[in-house]
C-alpha cells in the first residue's frame, strides 16, 4: 500500500523567518511551494531571493507557482476582510489556463519531492487562498492537509 503523501500549509504574519524555517524543518518539509503573487515583502527574510537562501541553507527546496498568488483585486478584499468576496475573485481565477498549469506542476511536485509546503503570508490558514490550493490538492491527488503555525513575535 502506498504512503499517503502530506501537503504542508504556512502563513509568516507576525512570524520571524528563523521561526518558519524551523517549523518548516521540524515537519520534515522538503520543498516550499510559494504560492504569493508578489514575493516582495516588508518583513525582513520573506522576499524570494533571502527566503530561496535561507531554505537552501537548511536543505529545503524552493519554488514560487506565481499563478497560484491572488490576483490584486483579491488582495485588496483580503486587507478588507472581505473573505467571501476574496473567495469569489479566487475561484474565478482558479480557472484561468495559467493558474490550472499551476495547479497540475504542483500536483506532480507534491508527488516527486517529499513533503512539500504552500507559503503565504496570513496567519490564520482558514482565510488564506493557500487553504483552497491545498484542498483542490487534498481531493485530486489524496493528500493529507496539515497546517503549519509558527510561533508568534
Amino acid at each position: 500500500m502506498a504512503k499517503t503523501k502530506k501537503l504542508f500549509t504556512i502563513g509568516y504574519e507576525q512570524t520571524p523567518p528563523s521561526a518558519v524555517l524551523d517549523e518548516l524543518e521540524g515537519a520534515g518539509v522538503k520543498l516550499l511551494v510559494d504560492v504569493r503573487a508578489v514575493t516582495s515583502s516588508r518583513r525582513p527574510g520573506f522576499s524570494k531571493k533571502q527566503l530561496a537562501a535561507a531554505l537552501d541553507e537548511r536543505g529545503i527546496g524552493y519554488v514560487h507557482l506565481a499563478a497560484l498568488g491572488t490576483p490584486k483585486e483579491g488582495r485588496l478584499a483580503a486587507r478588507s476582510g472581505k473573505v467571501d468576496l476574496l473567495h469569489q475573485i479566487y475561484s474565478k481565477h482558479l480557472k484561468t489556463h495559467e493558474a490550472r498549469e499551476q495547479l497540475d506542476e504542483l500536483s506532480s511536485l507534491v508527488k516527486k519531492a517529499g513533503p512539500a509546503c504552500l507559503l503565504c503570508y496570513e496567519r490564520d490558514h482558514a482565510n488564506c487562498h493557500r487553504q483552497w490550493i491545498a484542498e483542490i490538492i487534498e481531493e485530486r491527488d489524496g493528500v493529507k492537509v496539515e497546517n503549519l503555525v509558527a510561533p508568534q513575535v
